[in-house]
């Protein structure tokens, strides 16, 4: 993968994103700290682990390892208080999520990255394990938002999505 299929399939995670910050959205106010699943982490939790992983390997892939754990959710999640902090953390991490893989080169694209996983995997496949993870835990927050009484954002809503989050006119890559 080099740099302009990257770009592609990145502006459909950027779609997907959109969604997600959608169901951030819909968790009631009152209830980030709750328990909605037995022995699962609370919304925020979840939602710090999801917005934590994201730049953190994003980073790891433009400095060449990935260093990210758990006590780095902690750290973060430390911080939130409010419903209104955890939709802002989850926005600036985007953003810093998407700053870090806008600005990878080839090079970087297609280079070995140290993870703590045990395991090398070149840049390209660090991205796509930014977006595994991310769809992961998008399915823990759907169960969450239903045990709440809440009906999730439709998987394939990209039109109601905040104007950032828009599709864009697609192009093929060949």
């Amino acid at each position: 993968m080099d740099k302009a299929q990257l770009k592609g399939w990145w502006d459909h995670f950027r779609t997907v994103n959109g969604i997600t910050l959608r169901g951030i959205k819909e968790v009631p106010k009152d209830k980030i700290d709750s328990k909605p699943c037995k022995d699962m982490r609370t919304p925020k939790e979840l939602i710090v682990h999801m917005y934590t992983a994201m730049p953190a390997i994003a980073d790891g892939i433009v400095k060449g390892e990935i260093t990210w754990n758990d006590e780095d959710d902690a750290k973060a999640g430390a911080g939130i208080k409010s419903h209104d902090d955890l939709v802002r953390f989850a926005s600036d991490s985007w953003k810093a999520t998407d700053s870090a893989v806008q600005s990878l080169t080839d090079e970087q694209i297609s280079a070995m990255v140290k993870t703590p996983w045990g395991q090398s995997f070149p840049g390209f496949v660090c991205v796509q394990i930014i977006y595994d993870e991310h769809l992961h835990h998008r399915g823990q927050l759907y169960a969450y938002l239903r045990q709440m009484g809440i009906e999730p954002p439709f998987l394939w809503d990209f039109e109601h999505n905040s104007p950032e989050f828009q599709p864009r006119a697609a192009t093929a890559q060949v």
